[in-house]
C-alpha cells in the first residue's frame, strides 16, 4: 500500500504555491503523488481548472453524493467539499496519494479512522511559527491568538483577492472574512500533524515565482517539504505541543 500524504493549513497559507514549486523544482518528488481531486461547490478562481484543482459542481450535485456511502462530505467555510474514497483507496493500492485539504476534513478523516490504519505523512502549513506563539502568548503583551491569526489571513487573503480582481465585491469581501475567520481554529488542529512547517509567504507573497527561484520563507518551505517526502527531517520543521494554542 502507499502512503497518504497530507498537506494542510489555513485559506491562502501557501500551499497551491508550494506544490506548484515542487513540481518545478522537484518534478521526481511531485511525480510520485497522485493529487486526490475533491468536489467544491464554488467557482473556478482565476487560473484553475475543473477536474485538476478540483471538480466544480453546483452545490445540489455534491448533496446528491450524501446518499452513496464512498463519498465524504464536509461544509468548509461555506462551499460543500466531497472527497470520493474510492478513488483515494484505489490511488494507495498503487501508490502514494497527496491529499491537500482544509484541515477540518483530515479530522473527519481520523475520525474514520483512515489515517491511523495506513502510512501517513501529515504535513501543516502555519502562518505563524512556535516561537511567535509562544512570545505573543506572554501575559504582559495582552495579544489576543485568534484575532492576530484572523488579521493575519484577512490580509493576505485580501492581496490575494485584489491580484485575481480589480474590483471586490460585498460578497468577495465576506468570503474573504469567513475563510479568515476560520484560521485560528485550523491552527489548533496542528499539534495532531507529524510535522509543522511555519511559513510567512502565503499565496498572496511574490516570494515564490516573481524572480522565477523561491526566495524568502517560500524558499525554506520548499526544501523543508521536499526533504520531508524524501524521509529527512529539515531543521525548520517543528513539531507542537498539544497544549500550544490550548
Amino acid at each position: 500500500m502507499g502512503r497518504l500524504v497530507i498537506l494542510s493549513g489555513p485559506s491562502c497559507v501557501g500551499k497551491g504555491p508550494l506544490q506548484a514549486a515542487l513540481k518545478r523544482f522537484y518534478p521526481a518528488l511531485a511525480g510520485r503523488l497522485t493529487k486526490m481531486v475533491l468536489y467544491n461547490s464554488r467557482n473556478p478562481r482565476p487560473g484553475e481548472t475543473d477536474g485538476v484543482d478540483y471538480h466544480f459542481r453546483r452545490r445540489e450535485e455534491i448533496e446528491q453524493l450524501r446518499s452513496r456511502g464512498e463519498f465524504l462530505l464536509i461544509d468548509i467555510r461555506g462551499d460543500l467539499q466531497a472527497l470520493d474514497m474510492r478513488v483515494l483507496n484505489k490511488t494507495l493500492t498503487g501508490g502514494d496519494a497527496l491529499f491537500e485539504g482544509n484541515a477540518l476534513m483530515v479530522r473527519m478523516l481520523r475520525e474514520q479512522g483512515l489515517v491511523e490504519t495506513i502510512p501517513c505523512l501529515s504535513i501543516f502549513l502555519s502562518p505563524l511559527s512556535q516561537e511567535e506563539i509562544t512570545w505573543l502568548k506572554r501575559p504582559e503583551l495582552h495579544a489576543s491568538l485568534a484575532d492576530l491569526v484572523t488579521d493575519v489571513m484577512r490580509r493576505k487573503l485580501l492581496r490575494r483577492t485584489r491580484r485575481q480582481k480589480t474590483n471586490l465585491s460585498m460578497r468577495d469581501l465576506e468570503n474573504i472574512e469567513r475563510r479568515a475567520s476560520t484560521g485560528y481554529l485550523e491552527m489548533q488542529e496542528a499539534t495532531r500533524y507529524d510535522h509543522v512547517i511555519p511559513n510567512h509567504d502565503g499565496e498572496d507573497s511574490d516570494n515564490w515565482d516573481a524572480f522565477y527561484y523561491p526566495i524568502g520563507d517560500a524558499r525554506k518551505t520548499l526544501l523543508s517539504f521536499a526533504s520531508l517526502l524524501e524521509g529527512k527531517e529539515p531543521p525548520q520543521v517543528e513539531h507542537w505541543q498539544s497544549d500550544l494554542l490550548a
